[in-house]
């Protein structure tokens, strides 16, 4: 009996580790199933973004699933840093289309976004009541006050490694100042920038290279003729850039027309019920195009990350719309970093505050499609993507202004969320966290709102 219950025991163990090496099997399959629920789990616990979030990814598409070799991988980085929208979520589309064409493109980009697009509708609702309760506002103002701190660290990192030449650090602060004093938008600063990066990639590097050589040259018979030479620098001259304004719409009162005899009151009461249905949904429709239209050009020129387009989203949402105020926008960034995924999820929050939760669907799915459709088309011809000059010279100019807009967003959300000495000491602490021992920023946002929180209370601050 003892011997007949122990080879029961040892058949059921083997199946049992039959059934473990299948299931290994089937996961290390790229199935649309399996890309999904793999891009799923990142999405559940990608708090970080960033360089975070793509480690994770390596590690579940190198190590665990074996998909991409380490060299491919390095070929996905370099493709999601090279275009608009997020890393993560480029690197998500772009491996899923390498798996298996368009549907895993779309079900590794829908895995990936789906958990914080839930959690941000799930915040959305909530927000209205969290405000309802005393002290929040100081929870909010310590979010913002590190927000600001991850913004300014981040773009510090980007500009130690890509600042290196003098034409790159006019481009960064030129690029700040057009967006902060002058008002320019993303779109003219992208495109202006990629076409300096083509000039100076096409022509002034090797007119300065040519004029090195004669200044050389030129200083070496100064130095057998004169003793001291000298040298004059000539500045240059900053023009304007002209914001483009917007007309909102006006009413326009209709003219009064005569009624037909001949029409019945039983088809006026029907064409009037008609007319009073149909106008609701019609302002619904017209809602959720407007929104759609403005994160369609948010997520087109979306170069290195959603922190760059905060002052542009605040213009278009706060200052054009004005579906919400300031203080609610810097709410909804401190709100997006504080849940995994990329920040551009930020769009959902106001998707939801706008037109509710299919508002929220519209605006989540338009912010991240241009992205989306530009990887698989830059994906499906790699290497030629990577091998044309005219675009790496571009996106060589494109660089350093992202350094400049990141600029612009700490200074936009700054304006808005920090209102005290308290809230920026709180920034400059944060900022030095981050950059003396590089915690995950969502441990660092979350502990700024809890330390100005208890501040609140204990000090009354």
């Amino acid at each position: 009996m003892f011997e007949q219950a122990k080879e029961q025991g040892r058949r059921v163990g083997s199946r049992v580790r039959y059934g473990q090496r299948r299931l290994k099997r089937i996961s290390q399959l790229p199935t649309l199933g399996g890309i999904f629920l793999s891009f799923l789990k990142i999405g559940l616990v990608g708090f970080g973004g960033g360089l975070a979030v793509m480690a994770q990814i390596r590690t579940l598409v190198v190590k665990q699933r074996r998909w991409f070799t380490d060299h491919e991988f390095a070929e996905c980085f370099a493709l999601a840093q090279s275009l608009p929208g997020t890393n993560a979520g480029n690197a998500a589309t772009y491996i899923g289309f390498r798996l298996r064409g368009w549907r895993g493109a779309a079900v590794a980009m829908a895995g990936f976004i789906l958990p914080s697009m839930l959690m941000m509708i799930l915040l959305a609702i909530l927000y209205r009541h969290l405000r309802d309760f005393p002290d929040t506002d100081r929870l909010f103002h310590g979010l913002n006050a590190a927000v600001v701190a991850v913004i300014v660290v981040t773009a510090w990192r980007i500009g130690r490694n890509t600042l290196t030449k003098p034409w790159q650090w006019y481009v960064t602060v030129l690029s700040a100042a057009a967006v902060v004093v002058f008002g320019a938008t993303i779109i003219e600063v992208v495109l202006a920038a990629g076409l300096i990066g083509i000039y100076i990639d096409s022509f002034a590097e090797k007119r300065w290279q040519r004029w090195r050589r004669i200044r050389r040259l030129a200083s070496r018979r100064r130095a057998r003729l004169e003793e001291i030479a000298e040298k004059n620098f000539i500045g240059g001259y900053l023009t304007r850039a002209l914001a483009e304004e917007r007309v909102r719409r006006k009413g326009i009162p209709e003219e009064e027309e005569t009624e037909d005899d001949t029409v019945g009151p039983s088809a006026r009461l029907r064409s009037s019920s008609l007319l009073l249905v149909a106008m609701p949904i019609m302002a619904k429709l017209g809602l959720l195009l407007a929104l759609s239209a403005v994160f369609l050009r948010m997520g087109t020129v979306t170069f290195g990350g959603g922190f760059v387009m905060i002052p542009q989203i605040e213009a278009e949402v706060v200052r054009t719309n004005h579906w919400l105020t300031r203080q609610e926008f810097a709410d909804a960034t401190a709100l997006g970093q504080i849940t995994p995924g990329p920040v551009l999820i930020t769009a959902t929050f106001i998707g939801y505050r706008v037109a509710g939760t299919l508002g929220a669907l519209v605006a989540t799915v338009t912010v991240f499609l241009p992205a989306f459709v530009m990887t698989i088309a830059a994906g499906s011809s790699l290497r030629r993507f990577r091998a044309n000059r005219q675009v790496q010279a571009f996106l060589r100019g494109v660089t350093p202004a992202v350094v400049g807009l990141l600029g612009a967003a700490a200074w936009s959300i700054g304006h808005a969320g920090i209102h005290t000495w308290l809230g920026l000491s709180l920034a400059v602490v944060a900022a030095i966290v981050l950059l003396r021992f590089r915690l995950n920023p969502f441990w660092v946002i979350l502990g700024a709102g809890l330390a100005r929180f208890v501040a609140g209370l204990v000090l009354g601050l």
